[in-house]
């Protein structure tokens, strides 16, 4: 393994200071697939539409006019005026066949969640974009579940993640009672309709009350 290979995510955590849940993916593709410097920035996943279409029965709603770009700006508006906050799970990773796969994506480096919650203290839910984010959050608990009792698409299951503060004593650690729910990817690599997709999220920010 050489510094070579590694990647560093390059994009930082959209964290507003009142979000309530926060979103968190693996990995973007490599920089010539972006359409745009922010999460999800392969014009062709489907995550902003799934926003668009959520939030405004509109999938092109985030879109660029005809352009193949969503607006980063516009995004970023609408999480910090929603309260979501997105994070990635992975902040280092090897390519190991240079592309975005997860099953091809090697963790060198998972997200500092001690850090990140304290930004974040009322968010009380975490959701996942496919299982690969899934698995490294829950290999982050101090006694991680067995594969088999991680929640399938579209369930959830308890999320005790123990956290301490850079102030805090060595020993004072605190024990952050939240829920990860696992959605669908937004990847056109997944094999489920759009339209199913906005289900999915719908029925998930219904319940998060930000419907």
């Amino acid at each position: 393994m050489t510094a070579a290979e590694i990647e560093t995510h390059p994009f930082a955590p959209v964290l507003p200071p009142d979000a309530t849940v926060m979103m968190m993916g693996t990995f973007p593709p490599t920089s010539d697939k972006w359409a745009m410097s922010f999460h999800y920035p392969n014009f062709y996943n489907d995550m902003w539409r799934i926003y668009g279409g959520v939030f405004f029965d509109d999938v092109n709603h985030f879109r660029v006019g005809e352009e193949k770009r969503f607006d980063p700006e516009r995004i970023r508006s609408f999480l910090f005026e929603r309260g979501i906050a997105s994070c990635p799970t992975v902040k280092q990773a090897i390519r190991e066949t240079g592309n975005a796969s997860d099953k091809n994506l090697t963790v060198v480096t998972p997200v500092d969640l001690d850090l990140i919650l304290p930004q974040v203290p009322k968010v009380a839910a975490l959701f996942t974009t496919g299982g690969k984010a899934t698995e490294v959050l829950l290999n982050l608990l101090a006694e991680p579940p067995i594969k088999s009792k991680y929640p399938k698409t579209n369930q959830s299951i308890d999320y005790p993640y123990e956290w301490q503060s850079d102030k805090a004593e060595s020993s004072d650690r605190q024990v952050n009672q939240l829920t990860l729910y696992r959605l669908p990817s937004t990847s056109r690599a997944y094999p489920l309709a759009l339209d199913k997709k906005i289900a999915a999220y719908k029925d998930f920010f219904e319940k998060m009350g930000k419907l």
